[in-house]
C-alpha cells in the first residue's frame, strides 16, 4: 500500500470515529434533554404544591416556627 493510500485509509478511520463518537453524544444530549425536561416538571409541581400548603396553612411557616423542645 503506498503512502497516499495508507494515509486516506487512517482519515477515514478518524472520521468513522469522530461520526460514531458524535453519534453517541447526540443521543446522551437528546437524553440529557428529556431527564431535565421532566425534572423541570416536577420541580413546578413541587413548587406549585408547596405554595398551595403554605397558603391553606394559616400558620407561621415551618421554618419560622420553633423546635418543640424552647
Amino acid at each position: 500500500m503506498d503512502k497516499q493510500a495508507e494515509h486516506t485509509l487512517r482519515l477515514e478511520e478518524a472520521i468513522a470515529h469522530l461520526t460514531r463518537v458524535t453519534e453517541d453524544m447526540s443521543a446522551i444530549v437528546a437524553r440529557h434533554e428529556t431527564e431535565i425536561e421532566r425534572l423541570g416538571r416536577r420541580v413546578g409541581m413541587l413548587m406549585q404544591r408547596e405554595a398551595e400548603r403554605e397558603a391553606d396553612a394559616r400558620e407561621i411557616p415551618l421554618e419560622d416556627q420553633r423546635p418543640p423542645h424552647y
